[in-house]
């Protein structure tokens, strides 16, 4: 009975690594699988089929003249069945709500932009600003919300991805929060929880300059600091949830407050809310209230407005050095809204990182800024559900070949 276990697990490994495999090549041929998963030709066909009955794969014959095909039977390749499972993926802002349905192979169905009216409220609020927005966006996907399979949600703070248990997000109200029961209540389908900075990293590793890398970091720099990490194609989390917090990361002893509650993080040096704060203590004059002014101050010469820009700089680079020596990433990808801002990209930031790095005789780590919107992190949130839907499908089959 063990053996039999053992054998079905190692054949659930099998499911999930041969569809990963179809997803990310686009379309391919079974004997293509073999060789890229080292799994024997055998064992493709039949777990390629259990995929085909499940409705997660179908076959494409290739439409080749006669006269070029070769002699026997075409070459049959598989790929992602996109209109089986739809998701949705949702990025929690601080004043809005970005929203996407996305096909089971990723392609977008539709997007929507909801305006919260509360940047901090109860799970229940934040449940339903979430159904409203869900709604508008199946409307616009001409679909029903009862159509969609699994929903994506990514919201900054300290989550325990597995249980969808909130220890701390600036978007609630309370602390130590069960949202996926809260969730449950109101949504039909299965609702995935997850730190909106892994998500980024997951929307990098399908989609952007991660597609190709085994090992990276996304660092994202918007009203906090989030960072997301990928080891060995895996998203890193921490024993309990909360690892990767690098806006946490301790930079100075009993330092600025941050939002978390605690002094001395990083995010209350670099964060949005941070340099704002700063400004406004050394530069009198009305109370700025974005960081698009304080740029433009600084863009025109303003001492005070630099010098707010200029010590984040600072901050930052130090911190980004303690991630290389850490971690020795391929690439770290600064992405969020900030990520244009040039005291992040300046060429003097990056040499300063490279001063506080182990110094080996290799080049050192490339950081890269990728900017993109809020559709692209709810795209991610997306790809969190679409991972979801397919480890519940693989899981029945197990229960129903046992």
């Amino acid at each position: 009975m063990q053996k039999l276990k053992h054998v079905e697990e190692q054949r659930g490994v099998g499911r999930a690594q041969i569809l990963e495999a179809i997803r990310k090549a686009g379309n391919i041929a079974r004997i293509d699988i073999a060789k890229e998963t080292r799994v024997s030709p055998a064992t493709v066909t039949a777990i390629t089929s259990e995929l085909m009955e499940t409705g997660l794969i179908e076959e494409i014959v290739p439409d080749e003249p006669r006269q070029k095909a070769k002699r026997g039977r075409p070459r049959v390749a598989l790929k992602i069945r996109g209109d089986a499972f739809p998701v949705a993926g949702v990025k929690v802002a601080r004043e809005t709500l970005s929203t996407m349905i996305v096909d089971f192979a990723g392609k977008e169905l539709a997007n929507h932009e909801y305006t919260l009216t509360n940047p901090s409220m109860t799970p229940e609020e934040l449940a339903e600003e979430i159904l409203r927005a869900l709604l508008m966006t199946s409307q616009k996907a001409g679909m029903e919300l009862s159509d969609i399979s699994a929903i994506g949600v990514g919201l900054a703070g300290l989550i325990d991805a597995p249980r969808s248990f909130v220890h701390w997000s600036p978007s609630l109200d309370r602390r130590n929060v069960d949202i996926g029961e809260t969730f449950e209540k109101v949504f039909h389908c299965p609702v995935l929880v997850e730190n909106d900075a892994n998500l980024v990293a997951k929307a990098e590793q399908l989609f952007g300059h991660g597609r190709n890398l085994s090992n990276f970091i996304v660092i994202t720099i918007e009203h906090g600091v989030g960072m997301g990490i990928v080891i060995d194609d895996k998203i890193y989390r921490g024993t309990r949830g909360t690892g990767a917090e690098f806006g946490h990361a301790k930079v100075q002893f009993e330092g600025a407050l941050c939002q978390c509650g605690q002094r001395g993080c990083l995010e209350a040096y670099v964060g949005d809310y941070a340099l704002l704060r700063e400004a406004n203590a050394v530069i009198a004059g009305e109370p700025l209230t974005d960081l698009t002014t304080l740029w433009k101050m600084a863009q025109s010469g303003n001492p005070l407005a630099n010098a707010v820009f200029e010590r984040a700089g600072k901050m930052f680079a130090m911190g980004l050095a303690n991630v290389v020596n850490i971690f020795d990433p391929e690439l770290i990808i600064l992405a969020g809204g900030r990520a244009a801002f040039d005291h992040l990209d300046l060429k003097e930031v990056k040499r300063e990182m490279r001063a506080h790095m182990i110094a080996i005789d290799v080049e050192p780590t490339e950081v890269i800024a990728h900017q993109w919107g809020d559709e692209m992190w709810a795209k991610g949130a997306a790809a969190y559900a679409l991972d979801g839907v397919a480890a519940s499908k693989i899981r029945e089959l197990a229960k129903n070949a046992s």
